[in-house]
């Protein structure tokens, strides 16, 4: 008799369990409704005054793709983009000045500041470009104008484009480069 109870009682439960299952993994993977880059961090309070203190300053480029090509020049295959700007420094502060992000052909796409944002000892902040914002395209460019304390290690920037179609996962990364003196800022 217990046994049969048993039986009815999971006829019961195992539809409700998986009824739930699936309601969580619905919730769990909603999707923006544009294209357009989500905020992952607050750019307006992160703003500061640049310290009168004296600061090495420098410029860095970073290659990212929105998109790569998929077995022919006419067939695209669309990533999103985490870009990291870390702050390798135990106890000194990064300020950066700009932060521009360009398309394959070179024209600006977005500035994400305005005004020297700083990024404290160890940090990591982050700009998400979602899959379906192609603005970018197969050759997406961002540059860095930055400033630390002197002797301080200067920030390091790494992009990482990640896609997932059925079972099959496709990711890779680029480190940014530096190019020199940055360019002037008010």
């Amino acid at each position: 008799m217990n046994r049969i109870k048993s039986i009815t009682t999971n006829k019961v439960c195992c539809p409700v369990a998986i009824g739930l299952s699936l309601l969580l993994a619905l919730v769990g993977c909603t999707e923006s409704p544009t294209g357009e880059a989500k905020p992952v961090v607050n750019w307006q309070e992160r703003a500061t005054r640049i310290p009168e203190d004296s600061l090495q300053a420098g410029a860095t480029y970073l290659s990212v793709y929105s998109q790569i090509y998929s077995q022919s020049e006419h067939r695209t295959f669309n990533l999103t983009v985490t870009v990291s700007l870390r702050n390798t420094n135990t106890a000194d502060t990064v300020y950066i000045q700009s932060v521009d992000y360009y398309d394959t052909s070179g024209e600006a796409i977005r500035k994400y500041i305005r005004q020297p944002v700083f990024i404290a000892p160890m940090e990591t902040v982050e700009i998400v470009i979602a899959e379906d914002d192609l603005q970018g395209g197969t050759g997406g460019n961002f540059y860095f104008d930055w400033l630390t304390p002197a002797g301080s290690q200067p920030p390091y920037f790494e992009a990482v484009m990640i896609s997932t179609y059925g079972s099959q996962g496709l990711s890779f990364s680029t480190q940014g480069h530096p190019v020199g003196t940055p360019r002037k800022h008010p």
